[in-house]
């Protein structure tokens, strides 16, 4: 059980205090293997702790994305990636985010640079309103299903080499 002091802010385990991520490219390097293992721990205790207390937007979300409920697809929450940052909902399969975002993710320059790392590893990421989620989860459905079906879209353009070549007679 956390105390009362380890209650994370709303924007902790996305990086660390206030969103932002600790140290630098440089600095990383020279972690030590006990500093990498309390990280990781405190990542965990976080997502934990988070898993636990969702808001009622993410209960909402959950709700809907659980258990294959949205067109089959596995999802995760309150999951950490690359052992940086906590993201709300993961689809792996489609390397697609989505993040319940407060009135404290505003034109937060923290989430602009998560979400610029978190891109550059290859994931797409859907933010939708606390406000948005309760009143309209059908809206927040298809949008997430229009992102799936885009990469279905990205995929299917590409033809296999063999399908581009016509069959001899």
């Amino acid at each position: 059980m956390l105390a009362e002091s380890d209650n994370p802010s709303p924007l902790a385990g996305e990086g660390g205090p206030q969103g932002r991520v600790w140290g630098s490219a440089a600095s990383a390097a020279h972690k030590t293997l006990a500093q990498a293992q309390a990280r990781s721990k405190l990542l965990i205790k976080r997502a934990r702790y988070m898993r636990a207390n969702p808001t009622d937007a993410e209960r909402q979300l959950w709700h809907l994305l659980r258990d294959h409920r949205l067109e089959h697809l596995k999802w995760r929450r309150q999951f950490i990636v690359d052992d940086r940052y906590i993201v709300d909902f993961i689809c792996l399969s489609h390397r697609l985010i989505i993040e319940a975002d407060g009135s404290q993710h505003a034109d937060s320059r923290d989430d602009a640079q998560r979400d610029d790392w978190l891109k550059s590893q290859g994931f797409t990421i859907l933010r939708f309103w606390n406000s948005d989620i309760l009143s309209n989860i059908a809206g927040v459905a298809d949008a997430i299903m229009a992102a799936v079906e885009s990469f279905g879209a990205q995929t299917r353009a590409t033809p296999h080499p063999s399908a581009a070549r016509a069959p001899s007679k």
